[in-house]
């Protein structure tokens, strides 16, 4: 039987990958609420989903098989009962806390013609100004009766790579940082329980939502079928990692060691992903800024029992002897210059979605890091991203992989 996750490293050909074209709920993001929300600006929704095309149709172009969340979701509700549970726990976890208006809302959903429209319009929230007869009467519905929403949108639900992980032939089902992200992984437990494609590949969890300390796929890498490396940074605790080690050792039996790059709680480094991607079999992106204060764990299993050890080496030695290289390249964001390096960053240059080895997806914007790719011999993709960039992700930030060749 196939496993239908297959994903043993970061550069393996990529077969086929998830992704989640932009919605609704870009254009239900407000200036007055963007903090809460996790954003910076508001991206145009017609300009973005041309480029996430664009995206897409760049890894159509090399065979990949591009599947969508939205798809996934809609089909995994295969049955009444199911879309009622699923509508049950959605509106528990929206914190609507009068339960009159949690009824008319849920009806509002049943009526709706399709799966697919269920999901989008629990992807794009609901504004308050779409269900006008609907009246509170709680208290607490009628103090909170200024705010727009009976439920949040979902606007970062387009980087697809954090609310779920695929390493191996399992998944991490991750609890998010934020509670505005939370909902986000609804999505993912409902696919990998009930979606056809799952029915004959039952999906191992090697972490679950209802844990309680955060985890997010932008800090899980797979550097080999041996090796993993997790950021410690302002979205995964260090318990999440070591709990999500000793799954690993358990269930995943070729991994050997897990490698803990310790990058801060900045939000510009958000994600281990966003400063450091592995490109080739001995080629790294990497922010120069982390570089320096950079502490790496590793942790092993050894006789039954979990060994950690801080490393005292450089990134390039230690990335060298756990994958047996004799040689790693570290191609710095913006060319190591501090101002493009900090601008190219931000706009997510390190950030690449390697799709063969040697072969990557990148934004056009983020020119001097590419020039510094190219140089380095990588082949590069390049798609526009003047509207993605506003949610602060890029290519690898936006796909999850589901089946990678092994290498």
């Amino acid at each position: 039987m196939e496993n239908a996750i297959n994903v043993f490293s970061e550069i393996g050909k990529l077969k086929q990958v998830m992704l989640h074209r932009p919605g609704k709920e870009l254009e239900n993001l407000m200036p007055d609420h963007l903090e809460r929300l996790l954003f910076d600006d508001i991206p145009f929704l017609e300009q973005a989903r041309k480029e996430h095309d664009y995206f897409a149709n760049t890894l159509r172009s090399k065979d990949i098989d591009v599947l969508y969340l939205e798809d996934l979701a809609a089909e995994a509700l295969i049955s009444e009962e199911i879309k009622n549970l699923f509508l049950d726990e959605y509106l528990n976890e929206a914190a609507i806390q009068d339960e009159t208006i949690k009824h008319e809302i849920k009806e509002y959903f049943l009526s709706l013609d399709t799966n697919r429209e269920l999901i989008d319009q629990s992807m794009a929230g609901l504004r308050k100004n779409q269900l006008s007869g609907i009246q509170s009467t709680s208290l607490t519905g009628l103090v909170d009766d200024h705010y727009p929403f009976f439920i949040d949108p979902m606007p970062n639900l387009y980087f697809t790579r954090d609310p779920f992980a695929t390493i191996g032939h399992s998944a991490s089902l991750n609890k998010m940082y934020s509670e505005t992200r939370r909902r986000e992984t609804l999505y993912g437990k409902y696919i990998f329980k009930y979606h056809p494609m799952f029915k004959d590949n039952p999906v191992n969890l090697l972490y679950n939502r209802e844990n309680n300390t955060r985890i997010e796929g932008g800090d899980e890498l797979v550097l080999s079928s041996k090796v993993m490396a997790v950021g410690i940074s302002q979205r995964t605790d260090v318990v999440s990692i070591e709990r999500l080690a000793c799954n690993i050792f358990e269930s995943e039996k070729s991994f050997e060691h897990l490698l803990a790059f310790n990058i801060g709680e900045k939000r510009k480094f958000m994600h281990l992903d966003t400063v450091f991607t592995m490109v080739d079999y001995d080629k790294f992106t990497i922010h120069p800024e982390i570089e320096g204060d950079l502490i790496v764990y590793s942790i092993s299993k050894e006789n039954g029992e979990i060994r950690i050890v801080e490393e005292k080496d450089t990134l390039e030695h230690i990335l060298c002897r756990y994958l047996k290289l004799s040689a790693v390249e570290l191609v710095r964001c913006g060319g190591g210059d501090i101002t493009a390096a900090a601008r190219e960053q931000w706009n997510d240059g390190s950030n690449t979605l390697t799709i063969a080895p040697g072969e990557v997806v990148v934004y056009d914007r983020n020119v001097i890091t590419n020039k510094r790719l190219e140089e380095a011999g990588v082949k590069l993709n390049y798609i526009p991203g003047s509207e993605l960039v506003r949610g602060r992700g890029g290519p690898r930030c936006m796909s999850m992989p589901f089946v990678r060749e092994n290498i």
